[in-house]
């Protein structure tokens, strides 16, 4: 049981983002029975927040995203930390496989895939970018009033007193803190936190508020820290 936990803590982090829905479940599922941890985005925009919040060590990144295109997804994703990228397209036309590789994507490959051949291509990539340094500037440690988020080393604290949080709680807070002041949607929080298979499950942001609730205000029916914008979401309020 143990050693089980210890394998999961210690997997590799994919961030799959992809419009298509079924190309994520099944390729995330194929990932995930080859023992990495995956996150899904159905779009760039929301990918990006995610990465911020939850650092994958690869993205595997599709080219015809809708809103932000998959290239510019790529600059971005370098402006904030060198982790691999690995194109993904249904496009063939030897064009896109220059033009990505000249941007910075480590690879890249065509759909329909062979799963044994992506699996390969994550590895290889995995292996190449293993020593570089894969930092985000938004994982050091955030304060927000008496509340203290390390990220890195997975604790929080209130007014100096450690609180121990469930993995969801905490990238719930984390997320949250990342914005503090600002209102977050329940669908930016679903993709930010769960990705973009729970999209429109809203009744799991507000249990996962509530138990965040219960162990970090004083007065849970009264809520000071974490505040509902009627109708809008979420935000993180400071307490000094």
């Amino acid at each position: 049981m143990i050693g089980g936990r210890i394998q999961r803590i210690m997997a590799q982090h994919i961030l799959l983002v992809d419009d298509d829905a079924l190309m994520r479940r099944s390729t995330g599922l194929q990932l995930e029975q080859a023992g990495y941890r995956t996150s899904t985005a159905g779009c760039a925009e929301d990918a990006l927040a995610l990465a911020r919040r939850d650092p994958p060590d690869l993205i595997l990144l599709d080219i015809g995203l809708p809103g932000m295109d998959g290239l510019e997804a790529l600059r971005q994703f370098k402006q904030q930390a060198a982790t691999p990228v690995i194109f993904v397209s249904a496009r063939r036309r030897e064009l896109d496989t220059i033009l990505g590789l000249e941007l910075g994507a480590d690879d890249y490959i065509t759909k329909p895939f062979n799963p044994d051949v992506l699996l390969a291509r994550v590895k290889a990539v995995l292996r190449r970018g293993a020593a570089l340094p894969i930092s985000f500037t938004e994982s050091s440690a955030l304060v927000v009033g008496d509340l203290a988020i390390d990220p890195d080393a997975h604790t929080v604290s209130v007014a100096g007193r450690p609180v121990e949080l469930t993995a969801r709680e905490f990238g719930l807070l984390h997320a949250l803190a990342l914005e503090a002041g600002k209102v977050l949607s329940i669908d930016d929080l679903l993709a930010r936190v769960w990705g973009a298979e729970y999209s429109g499950e809203s009744q799991v942001v507000y249990v996962h508020v509530r138990w965040l609730r219960e162990k970090i205000e004083a007065d849970p029916n009264h809520p000071t820290r974490i505040l509902n914008v009627r109708g809008v979401g979420y935000k993180l309020a400071s307490q000094e």
